[in-house]
Parts: C-alpha cells; structure tokens; sequence
C-alpha cells in the first residue's frame, strides 16, 4: 500500500500533466516522507457522495484541485456527448464564495466548451437553487455547481445536477461518475483558453436577467400578503445570499432588515465563525447579538450557497432561542397546510408534503390531520428532486429535511433559503398580528401533537482509518438487539420502494426513533435521536436519556 501511494504522488510530483505549485506541494510531502498525509491526498480517488464530489483542497487525488475539478468536467462531458438524439448541447455554471470556486467555475466551463458543450455561466456568485431554477428555464440537459455547501472553510466540492433540475440520482449518478472514474490522468483532457470560448459563444454569462426571473417565481409561493410589522436580522456568513436574499424581503414588503455587517460579504475564509454551517449554533451568536441590540423578531442565516437557513427567534420574555431544522420544518407545514385550508385551497387530494427519513415524524401527524399526503424519501434533497419530477400530477405543498432544507413550488428541484425565508417571515409577521411568536406557536403545536424532540450527534473520523470504522460500526450495528426496540430497519435491503442506502433506524417500543448513517459529504457517522412526550420537560429528559444510551454505545464500539 505505502509504495502504491507513493507511486501515485511521484506522479504528480513530476509529471508535466501537472503545472509546477502543484508538484512542490507534492515534493515537499515526499521529501519528508509525510506518509499520512500522502496516503490521506491518494489512498482512494476523490468519490461521489451525498453533495457530490467534495473534500478538502489541495494536491492529490483525493482533493479538490483544477485537475479533479477538470477530470470530474471531462467525463461529464463524455457522458453528454454520448447521449443519443440530443440536439441542445448546453451545461449551467455557477458557485459560491468559497475560495477557488471562480476559478474551478471558469475551468469546468472552459473544458465542457473544448468538448462541444455550450455553457452558462454565472457573472459571479449565486444560491445554488438559482442553479436549478436555470437548468430548467434555459433547456440544459446538465448542471454543475461549485461550492461545498456548509462544510469548513478547507473544503470545496462540485455538485452535478440533470436536465430536470435536481442533483443527479440512479441512473444517471451511475452512468456519469462511471464516465468520470475513466478519466485517470489529466493528459486526456480536453480544454481550451475562457477568451477564445467567449469568442466562439461556446460561453455565455448570465445573470442580473435570471435573478428576477428566479426571484419572480419565489414570490408565487408566497401564502398571505405579509404586513411590514417585523424586525429582521439577517446573516449571509460571508456566502451567496447576501444580495438575493434582501432583494426578496424588499420585495415583500419588508422594510425593517438589519444586515449584520461584519458577516455581511462574501469571504471564502469565513472569518468570523469556525464553520459557515447555519445548523452550529457557534455560527449565529454574531446575529443572536444584533437581535437583542436591535430588539428583532428573527434571525436568518444563509450557508455559503444559500440553499439552508438557520433561525433564532423571540421567545415570551424577550430572549432568544435557536429553532432547529426540524422545528422550523413543523412550523412552516403546520402553517402552509393551515392558511391553505382556511382560504380554501388545500388540495387533499393530490397535495404532498415530502421529507426525508431521518426528519421529524412530527410533520407526518400533522399531514394526517390535514388529511394530506406525506411522503418519505431517502436523506439528501436531491431524492425529493427525484419524487417531485417522477409524480409529475402531485402538486408540491411543501418539501423539508431536517438539516435546515426548505421547498415550497417546483420552480426549483433543490432546497432554497431565499424561498424560505420569503415563507418564515410571512409566517413570524402572520402570527405576531394575531399577538403570538413562532416559538408559542411551536408550543402549541406540540400541545396539540404531543412533544417531539431531536437531536443529531456526530462522529468524526477522517482519512483511510476513519472510514474503516465507519464501515465497521455500521456493519456492528446491524447486529445490535435491545429488548426494547420494537423494530429495524435496514435500508441497506431496499425498503419501501426506496433506492438501497446505507441507513439504519432503531425504533422503540415508546416512540424514541434512532437513525444512523455514514455522512455522504464529510468523513462522519450520524445519530439522528427523536423522542415524543407529553410535555417539554419529559421530552428533554427522555432525548437525553437516549442520547446518552445510545452516545455510549458507540463509543464501545469504537
């Protein structure tokens, strides 16, 4: 194995295929004989996860640079390029803040035009949604998004989506990253200069002209017409949302935004929090501060790409509590559902409301309620993608996951922060001119439902070794019996009809649901932990209980 690594990194140290920063990067490594970095850069190629490819920058196979960035771009290209029949050869660009993001943005669209593929490509950064709005509206058969979401600042990543708009699931995923892993050296790479594609139109740059498009198309998801009677605080985190996001609260009606300006602009170092990640909360104390200076109604956080949305809201006695992803998502179907009915547009019939399997099961009594359907899909927004364009005759009410994804319309096949914070300031205005706050209404609801609670515990284990044990816990788990659990589910089998996946869900006799799986975006393994109670005090003593059950458990493991 240490000769094959080092075999791997000789070549990029001297090959010509690679340009010279990139060979010192490597030649330092082996001079030092720094073996577990070395073998962490090539032990494996760069694989397509959850979020597609995307790993840390830097030289090596198993990173993002311009060479996987451009070899990735390549068998796309051959995989468009052998699809039988197709006349409009064309492929939407666009990225985030990220450091590197233009420039692997500018690569990806000047190799796609040396293969005879027509490119779109955004003028600077945009929210990934507007990627997926566009693929639809310009007639693409592809798309391609730079950015790696809300990882740490180390990371970039290449996100396919198809010509339907949503990130590539079977069986394209199959046929696209089997035509990628053919391309094992830079030297079959077809490129050419970005000056001489924009001279033959093989280039075309795109933007203010599909913002308003895109930002059209939120605002007809919009429920009630809001009153101007909240105070908003807004942090982009230095990525996507900090022109777009703005624009559609003006648009609304929404006049009192308070920018927190430190956070204010896009900065691919995001130096003002440890991870751009909206769902840590270490990430909004900056905009929590501003909220208790500016006396606010609510806190929005956007990630770097601005397709996930973090809350703080305004409790009874003037402080402020963070909502998680699963709150938010029951608040904004309990609020969707019952404004629809109460205008008499709830279409029972052929209305969905679809989440993923890890996220609260809270969302399906209130469904019941409703008597609307709710649909369960595997984790990762892009299987929504799917359901939404294979049941073309259901109409979308609403789509959640429990890592702050939110969907309301089909315009888009990916989850958007500007369209939902459209929705949750409609919502926090529609409910405080009735004297109540998101986080009573929460309250209520839970009242009225029983009281779910969650939680998401992750373990961390990089490189070679940690992905070992990943595997190794999984494969353990499978095995695991406890007198109290009531069933298993191993969706490694293929269940429900749902593509098999490596996730396990332990349900228990009084309602407590764990679910685990292998993170497809960092080198992880995540415990999703739901309880319901009576009340909110016995919720958080029993999540607690079970939590630390079941954090035990895998430490033993480990």
């Amino acid at each position: 194995m240490e000769n094959n690594i080092k075999e791997k990194a000789r070549t990029w140290a001297f090959s010509d295929a690679f340009d010279i920063n990139t060979k010192n990067e490597i030649n330092v490594l082996l001079d030092n004989n720094n073996m577990d970095e070395l073998r962490d850069r090539f032990y494996k190629n760069l694989e397509f996860g959850t979020g597609g490819l995307r790993g840390i920058m830097g030289a090596g196979t198993n990173r993002i640079n311009i060479y996987t960035v451009s070899m990735a771009t390549q068998g796309l290209a051959n995989y468009i390029n052998h699809i039988p029949n197709l006349t409009h050869k064309c492929v939407v660009v666009a990225y985030d803040s990220r450091n590197g993001s233009s420039t692997f943005a500018s690569k990806t669209a000047t190799v796609l035009a040396a293969n005879g593929i027509a490119v779109f490509l955004f003028d600077n950064i945009r929210p990934v949604p507007e990627l997926s709005f566009s693929i639809r509206r310009l007639k693409a058969i592809a798309g391609v998004c730079i950015t790696a979401s809300h990882n740490p600042s180390e990371y970039n990543g290449y996100k396919v989506f198809y010509a339907d708009g949503a990130q590539i699931t079977p069986p394209q995923d199959i046929h696209i990253v089997t035509e990628i892993n053919k391309i094992q050296t830079p030297a079959v790479i077809n490129d050419m200069s970005f000056n001489e594609a924009i001279e033959k139109r093989l280039i075309t740059i795109i933007g203010s002209d599909v913002d308003s498009q895109y930002l059209d198309e939120i605002l007809k998801q919009s429920i009630n017409r809001a009153e101007d009677n909240i105070k908003i605080v807004y942090t982009p985190l230095h990525g996507a949302g900090y022109k777009l996001l703005p624009e559609i609260l003006q648009k609304r009606g929404f006049t009192n935004l308070i920018i927190v300006e430190e956070q204010a602009y896009p900065d691919g170092n995001f130096t003002t929090v440890n991870s751009p990640n909206p769902e840590d909360p270490s990430s909004l104390e900056l905009g929590i501060s501003y909220c208790k200076t500016h006396n606010a109604d609510l806190l929005l956080a956007t990630d770097p790409d601005c397709d996930r949305i973090g809350t703080a809201v305004k409790t009874a006695n003037e402080t402020f509590t963070l909502l998680n992803g699963n709150q938010m998502a029951v608040l904004m179907t309990y609020y969707i559902l019952s404004e629809l009915k109460r205008k008499n547009a709830l279409n029972s019939g052929s209305g969905v409301i679809i989440k993923t399997i890890v996220t609260t099961d809270l969302i399906k009594d209130i469904c019941y309620d409703f008597n609307v359907t709710c649909i369960d899909v595997l984790t990762g927004f892009k299987y929504i993608g799917k359901w939404i364009n294979d049941n073309p005759t259901k109409e979308l009410l609403f789509a959640c996951e429990e890592s702050y994804g939110y969907l309301r319309g089909t315009y888009a096949r990916d989850k958007d922060a500007i369209n939902a914070a459209n929705l949750i300031c409609e919502m926090t205005s529609h409910y405080k001119s009735q004297g109540q706050t998101l986080y009573e209404k929460l309250l209520e609801i839970y009242d009225e439902y029983g009281c779910y609670l969650e939680s998401l515990t992750n373990f961390t284990m990089k490189g070679q070794e940690g992905s070992i044990k990943i595997n190794a816990i999984m494969d353990t788990l499978r095995g695991y019996h406890d007198e109290h659990l009531k069933e298993v589910l191993d969706f490694k089998r293929g269940l429900f009809n749902l593509p098999k996946s490596n996730v396990l869900i332990f349900k228990y006799n009084d309602e407590s649901k764990i679910a685990i799986r292998p993170s497809g975006t960092e080198p992880k393994i995540k415990i999703y932990i739901s309880v319901k109670a009576k009340g909110l005090m016995e919720a958080k003593t029993k999540l607690l209980t079970v939590e630390t059950m079941f954090i035990n458990l895998i430490n033993s493991i480990k």
